[in-house]
């Protein structure tokens, strides 16, 4: 079974192409225009095991934040449509990552029922480049949104605004690859009611 999907979106804002793999290594271009969040998505692709493909023209000029929304929204219906039948996936998973001192929990559930619970609170505000750390949960919304997840996000403790969002993506990143990993030992869908 190839789990894959193309995702062309056009607005008046931004235009973007995005090809994922949910089966893959981590390899891929990710070009948003947004120096750190080309780094973040790296991280995605790395940590989750996406064979990932993303082009994104925005407006820039207005800042970076119809770039990183209008990339979430893409890449939750990619998600989505690359999972197709949720038969045999594991459906939860959660990961600890840290990143020198700061330790972020990421906890998914592919329910299908799109909800986020994001507890990060970073203790001071900060450009990571050309990043706004305050666009993070904005990102992760569109995302669980558009792809039907259960989110919760936690950070634990951290103090450095590039340690706690870097640690945010690469923990969502650990957990949505094992929430969906095809697990030989489920059958159908794991669901007591039969769907998801």
């Amino acid at each position: 079974m190839t789990r894959t999907a193309h995702i062309h979106r056009v607005t008046g804002e931004t235009d973007v192409s995005l090809s994922l793999g949910l089966d893959g290594t981590g390899v891929g271009e990710r070009r948003t225009g947004v120096g750190f969040f080309d780094h973040l998505l790296d991280a995605v692709a790395r940590h989750a095991g996406l064979d990932l493909d993303v082009g994104v023209n925005g407006d820039l000029e207005t800042g970076p934040h119809h770039t990183v929304e209008d990339t979430g929204i893409a890449l939750g219906h990619a998600q989505a449509q690359a999972r197709g039948d949720p038969a045999g996936i594991r459906r939860y998973a959660d990961a600890l990552v840290p990143l020198d001192e700061a330790l972020v929990r990421a906890v998914v559930d592919v329910s299908g029922r799109p909800y986020l619970s994001y507890a990060i609170d970073i203790p001071k505000w900060q450009m990571l480049g050309d990043y706004d750390v305050f666009l993070t949960p904005e990102f992760f919304r569109a995302v669980v949104l558009n792809a039907g997840l259960t989110v919760h996000m936690d950070l634990i403790r951290g103090d450095n605004p590039h340690h706690i969002v870097e640690a945010a993506f690469k923990a969502f990143a650990r957990a949505l690859d094992g929430a969906t990993t095809i697990d030989p030992r489920v059958v159908g869908v794991p669901s007591t009611k039969g769907a998801l």
